[in-house]
This record gives structure tokens, C-alpha cells and sequence, in this order.
């Protein structure tokens, strides 16, 4: 799932810079197996000494506050200390050269006053107008929520009759076309698919690009009825064969798409790409393993935070007082940094932002539906056909306890229509990998995978003919 992208950004903000002669804009890249994520650090001198902001350009962040900063001519030292991310540099000159330390990883990041390009990535799947099909962009209303929607239609031909796919996206705010480090899922199956005779909605989340709504308010429910109101605007359309709408949802999107094909009558089929068959604490615990495991996470570490996790997300679900929960999962926070003679907290007042962050993260909307959420539920009352695709080194939906907790949920419900693929060598964006870790992503000039997109429209196919 894509919240990753959220953790790059948090590695990012440990570092804020200045010296005697420091206050201004200064610009850094960090490069973590080859992904460039260009950082701004806009440095003001006060009565007290410094403050600092820190942008990222290529994650759309600005206005980031940086914590604990020192310096001791030359020696500059920037934490943050919620993420125990620390960086040391030397001032020479009109550069700092310095280290930036994450999870016991170093990487060299050396700040200028010059302005640093952006560097171009190769996406050759990504298509090119003009294209070879009807495109619209159209907008609707979702009724419930009272919100509209915006997206893009994209037809075989202007005139005539065809099956028509949603798009529905992954955890975070995402666009119509899904976009994350530079790749662009949803617009190469939507290329794809229109190419093959099937047509495509897609359409930016509540709250982002031309939609309008709140996304930070919202769970995977919320996100229902946005897919429901996109089946009534396929509707009205006379290009459209009702009886041939599907749903492609990935990752979250593939929680979403059943609660919808569970209920309508309207749903011709599903697809879930990197869809969860597990509750919601079940599947982060596997995830934060995995990827801590491929970070070259220490195995002790690997397993304090999974004791602890296992503990919060129990109390989340146990819970049914909102007030209490805060502060019991605010006691055993702290309870673990005051035990823990490795915790990086500076100060008490640290300490307390930084549980803060943790206590507001974990009793999000979004969070406490997610963690408390069972698919296999909704699944068992999924009654059209059902096609669930991992990639076999996904490490954020692992494939074995996913698409098994699927097809026994489905069959159960008795469902017969159920196909099940796990594509060797793919990730969770179904790229073409090494490892499958997210920090590959980026990296990666293919978007989605050929075979994965052949095996998908030839599925589809068979549902419309």
C-alpha cells in the first residue's frame, strides 16, 4: 500500500541547515538506491538563533518544520527525533558536506546555495497524445457526501457500446492516474485497457486535484460511496453497457471494490490488484515486518516494534471510547520510550510531540477503520466474478496469506467464479524487481507489467464478451 511514500517523506525532514552565515535557501538531494528526492531548506535567524523550514519539490511537501538543529563552527547536527533520523555535516564554504543516518544506513547529502535540477526519469509505458481512442474529462457528484468528483472517461471510440472499468486507488490521496515517484499506474492501464476495446473512469480522490471533498475525514467506506456514485454516472452515459461495469481496485482499492460489488447489483465483475483478504493490524504487522526486514532492520528491533504494535493495535480494536483509547495508547507509548535506553528522544518535550504524532496517526479516521477492518466479511458476499493478481515479492500485501484469505473467504460465500494469480518477480505496483522492496520503486523505468496487464485484459475479456 502506498503509505510508504509516507515514510520517505518523514526520512526527509530530519535535516534543516544553517551556520554563522546560514540563513537563506539552501538545496540537497538524497538519493536512496538511486530515487532523487531534492530537498529546500529555507533557514531565518531570530533574537533566540534559528528557525528552519524544509520543502520537498518532487513529494508536493512545503512548510516542514525542523526540530533540534546544533552548531559548533564548523559541525553542524540536525535530528528528528520522532523518526530517529540524525545528520552531521561540515560547513566549508558556501556548502555543507555532510551524513544522513536512517535505521543505521548512511548516505552522503551535501547542501548548496545553487538550485538543483530535477532529474529526468525514463517511463516509457507512459502513452502519448494523441491517443488512439475517445478521451473525456468529465466530472460527477456523489450525492451522499456532497462532494464532486472529477476524472477522465476514456472510450474505444466516440460512438458506440462498450464494458467500462473503475479505476480505484491506494491508501493516501492519490490523482486519476495514481501517480507515485514519478510512474503513472492508473494512466497505463487505462491506455492499455482503452487500446483493447474496454473503457475506463478514472478519477482523483476526495480532496485532490479537481475534486472536491476531504480526504483526511475519510475511510475506506467514505471511498465506497465515490465508487458507487461513479456506477450512477456510467449510467447516464449511452456509450456505456450496463451490464458490463467492472471495478479494478488496487491495494486499498481492493478492500473497497467488494464492500461496492457486495451491495450493487450493478457490478459486472472485480479485479484486485494487491487487494488484502486479512484484518487490517494482521496485515501491518506482515508489512512493517517485511519492509523492516528489507531496510536491513536489526531482527531485535524487527521484533520490539512488532511486540509493541501488536499491543496498540489490540487496544485500537478492543476499544470503544475514543478518549480512553488515546490515553492508554499514550501510556504504553511512553511507557516504551522511558524503558527503552536506545529511544533518541532529546527532551520531554520531544517525547511528547512525538507521541503526539503517533497517538494522531493511530486514532485517524482512516487508521482506526482500517486496523479494525476484516475483508473476508465482505468478501463472502461477493457474488460476480472475482479476479485477485499479486506480485509474488510484494511486500506491502504479501501474496500467500492474501490471496488465500480471498479465495476462502469467496468460496465460503459460494462464489465459484474466483481466479487467483501470484506473477513471479512483481511488487506491489506489479514492476518487474529485485527485491520488492518500496525503496525500488522509483527506480524502475517499468510502470506496470505487460504480462500482468496481458493476463488482466484477457480475464476482463472473457466477463464482457
Amino acid at each position: 500500500m502506498k503509505r510508504f511514500a509516507f515514510l520517505l517523506l518523514a526520512a526527509l525532514i530530519s535535516f534543516s541547515l544553517f551556520a554563522q552565515d546560514i540563513t537563506g535557501q539552501w538545496n540537497g538531494a538524497l538519493k536512496i538506491q538511486g530515487i532523487q528526492l531534492r530537498l529546500v531548506l529555507n533557514v531565518t535567524q531570530t533574537d533566540n538563533g534559528y528557525t528552519a523550514t524544509l520543502d520537498s519539490p518532487d513529494q508536493g511537501a512545503t512548510g516542514i518544520p525542523v526540530t533540534s538543529i546544533t552548531f559548533e563552527n564548523p559541525n553542524v547536527k540536525f535530528t528528528v527525533t520522532n523518526i530517529g533520523i540524525e545528520y552531521n555535516g561540515e560547513l566549508k564554504g558556501d556548502e555543507v558536506i555532510g551524513v544522513f543516518t536512517q535505521f543505521g544506513q548512511n548516505f552522503p547529502l551535501n547542501l548548496t546555495r545553487q538550485k538543483i535540477e530535477k532529474e529526468e526519469v525514463k517511463r516509457p509505458q507512459e502513452p502519448i497524445e494523441p491517443y488512439p481512442y475517445y478521451s473525456e474529462d468529465v466530472i460527477f457528484q456523489n450525492t451522499k457526501a456532497n462532494i464532486s468528483l472529477a476524472g477522465t472517461l476514456t472510450l474505444p471510440k466516440k460512438e458506440g457500446k462498450y464494458p467500462v472499468v473503475i479505476l480505484i486507488t491506494g491508501s493516501g490521496p492519490q490523482d486519476r492516474n495514481e501517480e507515485l515517484l514519478g510512474h503513472k499506474p492508473f494512466l497505463v492501464i487505462s491506455d492499455y485497457l482503452t487500446r483493447n476495446g474496454i473503457g475506463v473512469l478514472r478519477y482523483d480522490d476526495r480532496g485532490v486535484g479537481e475534486s472536491t471533498g476531504d480526504f483526511s475525514t475519510a475511510t475506506s467506506a467514505d471511498f465506497a460511496t465515490d465508487v458507487e456514485s461513479a456506477i450512477a454516472y456510467l449510467k447516464t452515459r449511452k456509450e456505456v453497457n450496463k451490464k458490463k461495469i467492472g471495478l479494478i481496485g488496487h491495494s486499498e482499492g481492493g478492500i473497497i471494490a467488494p464492500m461496492v460489488a457486495s451491495k450493487s447489483k450493478d457490478v459486472s465483475f472485480i479485479v484486485l490488484l494487491a487487494g488484502t483478504g486479512i484484518r487490517g493490524d494482521k496485515l501491518l504487522l506482515l508489512q512493517q515486518e517485511l519492509i523492516a526486514r528489507a531496510s536491513n532492520v536489526s531482527e531485535s528491533d524487527i521484533k520490539k516494534a512488532k511486540n509493541l504494535n501488536t499491543e496498540l493495535f489490540k487496544m485500537v480494536i478492543e476499544s470503544n471510547d475514543g478518549s480512553s483509547l488515546k490515553a492508554d495508547l499514550t501510556s504504553l507509548i511512553n511507557k516504551m520510550l522511558n524503558n527503552d535506553t536506545n529511544a533518541e528522544i532529546a527532551d520531554a518535550m520531544a517525547q511528547e510531540e512525538y507521541v503526539s504524532r503517533q497517538i494522531n496517526q493511530l486514532t485517524s479516521p482512516w487508521m482506526l477503520f482500517f486496523i479494525r477492518f476484516d475483508p473476508a466479511t465482505t468478501l463472502e458476499k461477493v457474488k460476480c466474478p472475482v479476479l485477485a493478481v499479486n506480485g509474488e515479492k510484494d511486500l506491502q500485501v504479501p501474496p500467500t496469506e492474501n490471496l488465500t484469505a480471498i479465495k476462502n473467504a469467496l468460496n465460503k460465500g459460494g462464489n465459484k467464479n474466483v481466479t487467483t494469480i501470484e506473477f513471479p518477480n512483481l511488487n506491489h505496483l506489479f514492476q518487474e524487481c529485485e527485491t520488492g522492496s518500496p525503496s525500488e520503486y522509483s527506480i524502475i523505468e517499468q510502470t506496470f507489467s505487460p504480462e500482468a496487464l496481458h493476463e488482466i485484459t484477457k480475464w476482463i475479456k472473457l466477463q464482457t464478451e
